[in-house]
């Protein structure tokens, strides 16, 4: 397990971790094997779904590292929903899961690094282009502008001005929007002490 914290506000610090054991006060009960079922990767499936659903198998086991829920994954079958993607995946989710209307605005969001809307799938074409895939992985900062990461992100240690860099062109509308929504962040991070944000001009 990571120990909390990694850091503190605006500070960074070396990754601490700690047996399972000891983090829980208790042993580990082995998984039951008799029937493969895997009722604790069950659960763990359950709740990937329920935050990232629809998603497929190969997405689950991107997210979580585990190549071996395929028995959790069969055991569920008979509780789920399958959709097939644009490639003709097989994707599952939870049957009472909410699914948006494909045509729901998708507000402009900044994201921390490491954020799970990005990393929590294997296929991440739908949130990020090919080409910046790398900066999801690299810890960037990205910004998205109609749910796809069209920007990344970073603060001015010296002023707190949030700095926006397209990775694309965007359009005026796009550019008020990352704007208010950058002086909306900068004010968060500073406690309210700074409003600042530049918008770099698009790549």
């Amino acid at each position: 397990v990571q120990l909390p914290p990694r850091g503190v506000w605006r500070t960074k610090a070396g990754v601490r971790n700690a047996l399972v054991s000891s983090w829980l006060g208790r042993e580990i009960d082995p998984l039951p094997t008799d029937d493969g079922s895997d009722p604790v990767g069950q659960e763990l499936v359950r709740r990937y779904l329920a935050a990232y659903g629809p998603a497929a198998t190969a997405d689950v086991r991107a997210w979580s590292g585990l190549a071996g829920l395929p028995g959790a994954v069969a055991a569920l079958r008979g509780e789920l929903v399958t959709f097939r993607d644009e490639r003709g995946r097989e994707l599952l989710d939870l049957p009472d899961a909410p699914r948006p209307d494909p045509g729901t605005p998708a507000p402009v969001r900044f994201l921390p690094a490491f954020d799970n809307a990005i990393l929590g799938y294997d296929d991440r074409t739908r949130i990020i282009d090919d080409a910046d895939r790398g900066l999801s992985v690299a810890g960037a900062r990205v910004v998205l502008v109609d749910g796809r990461v069209s920007a990344t992100w970073d603060v001015e240690a010296d002023t707190g001005a949030v700095v926006v860099a397209p990775l694309r062109r965007l359009s005026r509308a796009e550019r008020d929007e990352v704007g208010e929504e950058g002086r909306e962040l900068a004010g968060f991070l500073s406690d309210g002490e700074s409003r600042r944000v530049r918008v770099a001009s698009s790549a």
